[in-house]
């Protein structure tokens, strides 16, 4: 069989298969999903993690320097994800994925972003600027999150697979960690509804953390947050 058939074959299967799902109670690992037309069903909550200005940081710095801001900040940003019984489901050059489920999912993964956003200013960057002093680089990131249903699949060819994630949530989420990192956190109208009062509200004077920004574009209402919360 030469690539080519093999190719139209595969298409053709791929599109004329009924697909099967499945609901999901966990976040399901790469082997626990076929590589046949099998979706698992998640109500779920992505956020994405997203360093700003990485290109032009790789471009005009040694690379040690760039390697060691993308560790400390994939690190710490796993770190936020994990403490908020989220699930990391992928890394993508410069952020990071988590999925988030239960009943307190929206807020987890917003308190996630504010922690994000404490370790960033008050953890990485004085410890740039102790190792580095004479460097001028200061570290924006943008946090995305949103909620929907997600439909998880299984693509690739056999021995390099993974997992993909269907949904407007992990669209709208990726979308959200590519705006203005004026504001490093941002969540969807459909995210901010669910909040309960600890992730939306400061424990000090009761202002909303979040700041209605309309839809920016987007197609759908979003708030941002310059706020940050210490572990």
């Amino acid at each position: 069989m030469t690539i080519r058939t093999e190719l139209e074959d595969f298409v053709t299967k791929t599109l004329r298969e009924q697909w099967v799902t499945r609901d999901g109670r966990v976040v399901p690992a790469t082997d626990d999903v076929a590589l046949s037309n099998l979706a698992v069903t998640l109500d779920a909550t992505v956020l994405y993690a997203d360093l700003a200005g990485s290109t032009q940081m790789v471009k005009g710095k040694k690379w040690h320097f760039s390697a060691e801001i993308y560790k400390t900040f994939l690190y710490a940003s796993s770190r936020m994800i994990r403490h908020h019984d989220g699930t990391i489901t992928a890394f993508d050059g410069d952020r990071v994925m988590g999925v988030f489920l239960g009943d307190s999912k929206n807020s987890n993964a917003a308190k996630a972003a504010l922690r994000i956003n404490w370790v960033a200013k008050e953890l990485i960057q004085p410890a740039i600027k102790s190792q580095y002093p004479k460097s001028t680089y200061t570290l924006r990131h943008r946090v995305g999150i949103d909620t929907s249903t997600i439909h998880v699949i299984r693509a690739g060819v056999r021995g390099s697979n993974d997992l993909v994630w269907v949904s407007n949530a992990a669209n709208n989420a990726a979308k959200m960690a590519a705006l203005d990192p004026v504001y490093p956190s941002y969540v969807s109208a459909a995210v901010y509804g669910r909040l309960n009062k600890e992730a939306k509200y400061s424990t000090k004077n009761g202002e909303d953390r979040w700041k209605d920004l309309g839809t920016q574009d987007l197609g759908y209402r979003i708030y941002g947050s310059t706020w940050w919360w210490s572990p």
